[in-house]
């Protein structure tokens, strides 16, 4: 399979950045993704394709990603994706339907590579919005999961976009285990019941270039979605009184190495 013509084999694992796209019939937009990447910050594009029928992955693949089939579920492209990038260090989810932009990639990695930061996410809400990006239910929701999340665990989010840059070794630390639409949630109180070096950026958002949303294109959809993040953060919610009992249970950081370490 292709990698992005910019990796370079001499450079550390450790500092290889790899853009995970998880895909479902974006056709329209996926090209564009992929030619917009600012390949001076990224080593390799992995799309991992939830079985789309519209020729999203001979699209991709002839942009110059590489392209893995990994059946059904959003949070399972994401995972699958960060396990097939066994030659990066850092790991940047972003969608595929031309919605994020990745301007802010720079800055996401340059936190990272300071060795200041473990895990980058970015925020809609702060960031400049294109008109009707965003419904309002959205913004509130992820302002209201945000302050629940501070009460649990003292991390202050924003948002739970989809846009974010984390260490791979951190990431596959978490026990990650929601494979459907909460994947972003988990991540987030996962990543901050682990101890991780957190940072919050405001980023770009603009209205998808092409198709139609899984999540807010319907009301079953949306239903769907919503339903997984609830569920979602009340069973994280839960493992916290659990894991509670044990303080001599390590978090992530305790786990990986110091940045820029094999």
């Amino acid at each position: 399979m292709p990698a992005s013509p910019a990796l370079d084999a001499k450079s550390p694992a450790s500092e290889r950045v790899a853009v995970v796209i998880p895909t479902l019939n974006e056709a329209e937009s996926i090209a564009a993704v992929i030619a917009t990447l600012p390949r001076r910050h990224v080593d390799h594009i992995i799309v991992a394709d939830g079985g789309s029928t519209d020729g999203t992955p001979q699209i991709a693949r002839g942009a110059g990603a590489e392209v893995i089939a990994v059946g059904a579920g959003y949070g399972r492209a994401c995972l699958a994706g960060a396990e097939a990038a066994s030659d990066s260090g850092v790991l940047v989810f972003m969608d595929g339907d031309g919605a994020d932009d990745p301007s802010g990639i720079e800055e996401m990695v340059a936190a990272l590579r300071s060795g200041g930061y473990d895990f980058v996410i970015g925020s809609r809400t702060r960031g400049k919005r294109e008109a009707s990006s965003m419904a309002g239910h959205q913004i509130l929701a992820g302002i209201l999961i945000g302050r629940l999340i501070r009460v649990l665990y003292g991390v202050h989010y924003t948002d739970m976009a989809a846009f974010r840059a984390i260490r791979r070794a951190a990431l596959l630390q978490l026990g990650m285990r929601e494979m459907t639409y909460g994947w972003n949630l988990e991540m987030q109180m996962r990543a901050a019941r682990a101890g991780l070096r957190i940072m919050e950026i405001p980023v770009g958002y603009r209205r998808r270039s092409g198709g139609q949303s899984k999540v807010t294109g319907s009301l079953r959809g949306s239903i769907k979605a919503a339903t997984r993040i609830i569920a979602t953060f009340l069973r994280v919610a839960m493992e916290r009184r659990a894991n509670s009992n044990n303080p001599c249970r390590a978090t992530a950081l305790d786990l990986i190495p110091t940045w820029g370490v094999p």
